[in-house]
C-alpha cells in the first residue's frame, strides 16, 4: 500500500427530513446564497422546504447553473455574492450545482482573474464556506474537494481541487431522489461506477481494505441500479445508491492506491465538443479503455472478473473479455448507450478530440502516466 494522507471534514446529515436540521449547522447571522439549477427543486417543493428551514437567516438565491456548469453563468453568481456580501453558500441539487458552487466559493475572494483557478491552477488561499443538499447522487461532490467547470466560449472543461471547498455539511435524503428522471438515475449509477473503477482497476499494491471496499461499492451499484429504475420510490434502494455514490469519491477508496482517471479526461472532451452527458461518455469509454489497457491492468482485471462478476473458470483472456463485456452489458441495462456511433460520432471526430487533449496537457495520463495521445486515439477508435 502506498503512503497517504486522508482527511475529510464534511459532516453528513443522512436520511428522511434532514433538511429540517440545517439551520443549526450554519453560523448565526450568516448571509446565505442558495444556488440551484432549473425548476425541479421548485416543482418538488424542496426549495420551499429549504427556505422554511432558513427562516431566521438573510437569504438570496442564484439559479440557472447548468448540467455542465459554465464559467460564464457562475461568474454571474460570483458578482451577486460579492454585491450582497454573501458569507455562506448552500447548493441544492446534484453534482453540477455543487461543483459550480465550489467555484463560486473560491472565486468570490479571489484577487486575480477567477479563470486562473482553472486554467492556471492558481492557488486558492480562501473560500466562502459552503454546504449542500443533494438531490442527485452521482458525482460524490457532496463529500470531496473537487469540481469540474466548463468555459463555453473556448470549449474548455477543466478540473480544480482545494481543501478549502470541502462542503461543511451535506444533506443526503434519499426521498429527494424519487422524482428524478430515469435517465438521471442511470447516469448517476454509471458515474459512481466509473469513479470506483478509476481507483480500483489499476495495478495491485496489496491494499486489501480499499479493494474490498471498492468491490462492495461496485456490487451494490450492479444490484441496486436496475432496481432503482423499476422501483423509483423504494427508500432502501435509493438510500444504498445515494451512500454508494458518495463513498465512491470521498477519498476513502483512493487512499494509498494508484489512480487512473484517463477515462474521465477523454470523456470531458466528448462533453465539451459533442454535448454528451458526462456519464454517457464514461459508458462508451470505459469498456474501450479496458480493452486497450488490458495488459497494463491484467492483474486487477482478473480480480475484478472473479470478485465482481463471479468469473473464475477458464482461460485468463476469456475471463478478462467476459468482465469487459459484463461491464458494457450492465451499462446497457441502465439504458445508456455504449458506442460513440450510437450518438452519431464517428472516426472523423477523433482528431479534434486529440487536439483538445493536447491543448489541456492531457498527454501523459493513467496510473503509470504513460497513456499518451496514441493510446487516446486507440480508445476513441475502440469506442466507435
Amino acid at each position: 500500500m502506498q503512503n497517504f494522507t486522508f482527511h475529510n471534514p464534511t459532516r453528513i446529515l443522512f436520511g428522511k427530513g434532514r433538511i429540517d436540521d440545517i439551520a443549526q449547522e450554519i453560523p448565526a447571522g450568516a448571509r446565505i446564497m442558495i444556488t440551484y439549477g432549473g425548476g425541479s427543486i421548485v416543482k418538488t417543493g424542496t426549495l420551499s422546504e429549504v427556505r422554511g428551514a432558513l427562516h431566521d437567516f438573510t437569504v438570496f438565491e442564484f439559479s440557472g447553473i447548468e448540467a455542465n456548469p459554465t464559467y460564464e453563468t457562475l461568474m454571474q453568481g460570483v458578482e451577486l455574492a460579492r454585491r450582497e456580501k454573501i458569507d455562506f453558500l448552500l447548493a441544492v441539487g446534484g453534482g453540477s450545482v455543487i461543483d459550480g458552487t465550489k467555484f463560486i466559493a473560491a472565486a468570490i475572494p479571489f484577487a486575480g482573474d477567477p479563470w486562473d483557478i482553472l486554467a492556471q491552477r492558481a492557488k486558492i488561499s480562501s473560500a466562502v464556506p459552503l454546504a449542500c443538499i443533494l438531490t442527485l447522487p452521482a458525482t460524490g461532490s457532496e463529500m470531496n474537494d473537487g469540481a469540474v467547470i466548463t468555459r463555453r466560449a473556448t470549449n474548455d472543461k477543466l478540473v480544480f481541487t482545494s481543501p478549502l471547498v470541502f462542503p461543511r455539511f451535506s444533506v443526503l435524503d434519499p426521498v429527494k431522489t424519487y422524482t428524478l428522471p430515469t435517465s438521471q438515475v442511470a447516469n448517476g449509477v454509471i458515474d459512481a461506477f466509473v469513479h470506483v473503477t478509476e481507483q480500483y482497476l489499476t495495478y495491485p499494491v496489496d491494499a486489501k481494505v480499499q479493494d474490498r471496499f471498492a468491490e462492495g461499492l461496485l456490487l451494490t451499484l450492479i444490484e441496486e441500479g436496475p432496481r432503482a429504475l423499476l422501483h423509483p420510490e423504494n427508500y432502501d434502494v435509493r438510500a444504498n445508491l445515494m451512500w454508494t455514490a458518495t463513498l465512491a469519491l470521498n477519498g476513502l477508496i483512493g487512499a494509498g492506491v494508484p489512480q487512473d482517471w484517463a477515462t474521465h479526461m477523454l470523456g470531458h472532451e466528448l462533453t465539451a465538443l459533442h454535448g454528451l452527458d458526462h456519464a454517457q461518455t464514461l459508458a462508451v469509454l470505459l469498456p474501450a479503455m479496458l480493452q486497450v489497457r488490458r495488459e497494463e491492468k491484467r492483474e486487477k482485471l482478473l480480480q475484478y472478473a472473479e470478485r465482481v462478476w463471479g468469473l473464475q473458470q477458464g482461460d485468463e483472456e476469456v475471463r478478462i473479455e467476459m468482465a469487459i463485456e459484463h461491464t458494457r452489458l450492465f451499462f446497457q441495462s441502465m439504458h445508456v448507450h455504449t458506442r460513440l456511433s450510437d450518438y452519431g460520432i464517428g472516426v472523423e471526430a477523433i482528431p479534434a478530440l486529440l487536439v483538445q487533449l493536447e491543448r489541456h496537457g492531457m498527454s501523459a495520463l493513467g496510473e503509470h502516466r504513460d497513456f499518451d495521445l496514441t493510446h487516446a486515439r486507440r480508445v476513441y477508435e475502440q469506442a466507435i
